[in-house]
């Protein structure tokens, strides 16, 4: 099984709460590890180089907001250059913990956890399904590359060469079916949303309750004054017996 990369320069929070940033043992020196140097420069950290190591640190008593807000920049900046950086999350200003992971470790979920607080956010179908694009992009989206990754967890379980890894990738080759299966389901689901604005836009003939509510001066709140009613037309005269001459 392939070993994990070791990460370009750590950045940490020592024991005496001294913020450094420590460069993996030979990187600094290639020509790519000036730059990164370079980058932790420009992000407020000095040389701080001892007999035995080379490492940078942030400038001492500019308290902890400062410290951390420098040490996410670097991270950040060396992070878009394409090096690899291990920042400890109490120096992370953009950690995402909750109460299961109070830490912030599991910076995957907490990118979903943000999209979730975006969808619950949206203030209309369209912004939603900008959204929920993120998730059901048949190519790109969340689903597709969950795909993808249970399918690569089938073929590390099947490198173990044991039962119990056989059996372990079989649970995964069901789990990326499952997720495929759903996300052809849903393909198309954010552009029904966004639909949804333009039927709410184009202005629809009223209901049976808007035209009830139209028609009424409760929910209107119009005073409707009574119609007078008409007067009876008085009843006609009784005309006198007279008698007549026979």
């Amino acid at each position: 099984m392939t070993e994990p990369e070791q990460p370009h320069v750590v950045i940490v929070r020592e024991q005496g709460g001294n913020v450094a940033a420590i460069p993996h043992r030979g990187f600094q020196r290639a020509e790519h590890g000036v730059l990164a140097m370079e980058m932790l420069r420009h992000a407020g950290f000095i040389d701080d180089h001892g007999p035995a190591s080379r490492q940078y640190r942030l400038h001492w008593d500019m308290g902890r907001e400062y410290e951390n807000r420098q040490s996410t920049s670097a991270a950040k900046m060396l992070t878009a250059a394409g090096f690899r950086v291990d920042l400890d999350p109490s120096l992370d200003t953009e950690l995402l913990a909750t109460p299961s992971d109070p830490v912030g470790r599991l910076v995957h979920g907490q990118q979903l956890l943000r999209l979730t607080d975006r969808l619950n956010g949206a203030g209309s179908p369209a912004e939603a399904a900008d959204v929920a694009e993120q998730v059901l992009d048949p190519v790109d989206g969340v689903l597709a590359r969950l795909s993808e990754f249970f399918e690569a967890a089938v073929e590390q379980a099947k490198e173990a060469g044991t039962d119990e890894g056989w059996d372990l990738s079989y649970l995964f080759e069901d789990a990326a079916a499952t997720v495929t299966a759903l996300g052809e389901d849903l393909h198309i689901a954010a552009d029904r949303m966004r639909a949804l604005a333009t039927a709410t836009d184009q202005g629809r003939e009223p209901g049976l309750h808007e035209a009830a509510r139209a028609q009424s001066p409760t929910l209107t709140g119009r005073t409707v004054s009574p119609s007078p009613t008409p007067a009876a037309a008085p009843l006609p005269s009784a005309v006198p017996d007279r008698g007549r001459t026979r």
